[in-house]
């Protein structure tokens, strides 16, 4: 069967994008997710994600190159692998960024490119069905769901109130008009469940005729014939199969696997290819470049009292509070257990740098020897937009290989001037009432840890992914050498192929990136279709 489009990847942005191309175009749709068809149950369950942050039963885990910068740290980055990608395993928070973050694509386009704030924002709120504010920033006629946590701790109260006192002003929607201030995030969470893109859009289509889905397939290359892409090989089974298109080839596959399938398909920088015996039909150097992801550096202290959710999930309290979700739906279990975050910048200025997450528990991605699990809370300081850049590379001419990812966290020394300032900020909050109360000491970095050398050592060991990387196929103008996709996706060289996911982001959103990335994908078929000369007026998601 010849297919209208063919979708590598399964994420968010592909699960939005072949929504609307089957459901408002009655396209026929291949749809390729190398991950599972769904996940385990307790994932539904807002809290549920929290038992998989470590395991590869969803995920896989991209070990970055060491990092001189770091002392030879290598950290670990992971990525979503299951039917509806990052959506599906997330810590489920609706951000959208700054409205200068989108502007500043425009600026970098040329402008009036279509990818303006002013442009994307009929895209986020036709997607949306907001639990609590319908206005100009916000839609309730979506089907991704929005909400605030079904539960708040004590300690998530105290951090917003201390925060407070240390001059940032409470805000209470993030979305709306204005990011900088304190308070409560909103969740992708409809009736105290997780709503992902699987539920949110694929599922309207799922047993569509014109759909077709296959998991556990690997997309191993675009098939490119005269300059056109044609179609895909994938392997399921440990078998081979090829899989047409007379129409696109869209690319979804993620920022680190995006840039991996290009340039197995023979689109990148032609000198790269060489060196992995791989024929070059493109010759892009950009594929792999421009890599950006949200880092962050903690702040961790003991309490002196359950104010947060340490032992929430083990014995008798893991029981009851089951018990309470399942028959009342309420309790513990109904949040994320990352409810509030600060956006403030720690040069003084209005536009917001850092993103302050208030965890009520005692969060460390990997063991560190010397401390033991206990009551605690841990503020972490996100950087919003940093400044260096990475890369992405093919590690070898096998699909099967991971790519080999340089994240280069404080590549760039701004970077790292303001995460240290961050964590100062942080240690002044927890020192401010109502937080003060509840504090009973600093675990990490530890009171005795004040100088700015001791502080550089102490993030250059402690740094972590927020989970965000964008840029490595990135939209720019035809003048620009590095440019792999022009301002309506098209892969440059390529005709019929599209990359439709986070990795065509020029920049860094300030903020969490699961949003932008469906706003992306749909804004991408609007474009496939105004292209195609089907224009359609934008239907609620």
């Amino acid at each position: 069967m010849a297919y209208d489009y063919i979708i590598a990847g399964g994420g968010s942005a592909a699960c939005v994008a072949a929504t609307r191309l089957v459901r408002d175009h009655g396209a026929r749709v291949l749809l390729i997710e190398r991950g599972p068809a769904r996940t385990a149950r307790i994932i539904k369950m807002p809290a549920g994600y929290m038992k998989y942050l470590a395991r590869e039963d969803y995920l896989e885990m991209h070990q970055t190159v060491p990092q001189p910068q770091l002392d030879g740290r290598a950290p670990i980055i992971p990525q979503g692998r299951a039917l509806g990608g990052g959506s599906a395993i997330n810590a489920m928070v609706y951000m959208r960024g700054q409205a200068q973050d989108y502007d500043a694509w425009d600026a970098f386009l040329g402008g009036q490119s279509g990818w303006s704030y002013a442009d994307l924002l009929p895209h986020f709120r036709s997607m949306e069905r907001n639990a609590k504010y319908n206005n100009e920033f916000h839609g309730v006629s979506g089907s991704l769901w929005v909400s605030d946590p079904g539960y708040t701790a004590e300690m998530t109260d105290a951090f917003v109130l201390a925060a407070q006192g240390q001059g940032i002003a409470y805000n209470p929607d993030f979305n709306g008009a204005q990011q900088a201030g304190v308070g409560l995030m909103q969740h992708t969470i409809g009736h105290h469940e997780r709503c992902d893109a699987v539920r949110a859009f694929l599922s309207q289509v799922q047993d569509h005729e014109n759909l077709d889905i296959v998991t556990g397939a690997l997309v191993t290359r675009i098939l490119v014939e005269n300059g056109t892409a044609v179609g895909v090989e994938y392997r399921k089974d440990g078998q081979m199969v090829t899989a047409r298109t007379d129409g696109e080839v869209l690319v979804a596959t993620g920022t680190y696997n995006t840039a991996k399938l290009l340039m197995l398909s023979g689109i990148g920088a032609a000198d790269h290819l060489r060196d992995h015996g791989i024929d070059c039909v493109s010759d892009l150097p950009g594929v792999g470049e421009n890599l950006q992801d949200h880092h962050e550096v903690p702040v961790i202290s003991t309490i002196n009292r359950p104010a947060g959710y340490y032992g929430e999930d083990r014995g008798w309290r893991m029981i009851r509070n089951g018990l309470q979700y399942l028959a009342f739906r309420s309790g513990p279990v109904t949040t994320t257990g990352v409810e509030a975050c600060a956006f403030y910048d720690p040069d003084g200025g209005d536009r917001p740098t850092i993103q302050l997450y208030c965890a009520p528990i005692i969060y460390l991605d990997r063991d560190i020897s010397g401390y033991s699990p206990t009551h605690g809370v841990t503020l972490t300081s996100c950087l919003l937009r940093p400044k260096a850049r990475g890369t992405v590379r093919l590690r070898s001419a096998d699909p099967e290989d991971k790519p080999l990812v340089d994240c280069r966290f404080f590549g760039h020394e701004d970077d790292l001037r303001l995460t240290i300032k961050a964590l100062a900020f942080a240690r002044q909050v927890l020192a401010t009432e109502p937080a003060a109360s509840l504090i009973s000491g600093e675990m990490l970095p530890g009171a005795e840890v004040t100088r700015d050398e001791d502080l550089h050592q102490y993030s250059s060991k402690m740094v972590k992914t927020n989970y965000h990387p964008v840029g490595t196929a990135r939209m720019g103008r035809d003048d620009d050498p590095m440019t792999v996709v022009n301002k309506e996706l098209r892969v440059r060289g390529i005709d019929s192929l599209r990359v439709i996911d986070c990795s065509v982001m020029p920049l860094l959103p300030s903020g969490n990136t699961n949003a932008p990335a469906m706003a992306v994908a749909d804004r991408a078929v609007s474009i496939i279709r105004d292209s195609a000369g089907q224009p359609a007026e934008l239907a609620s998601l």
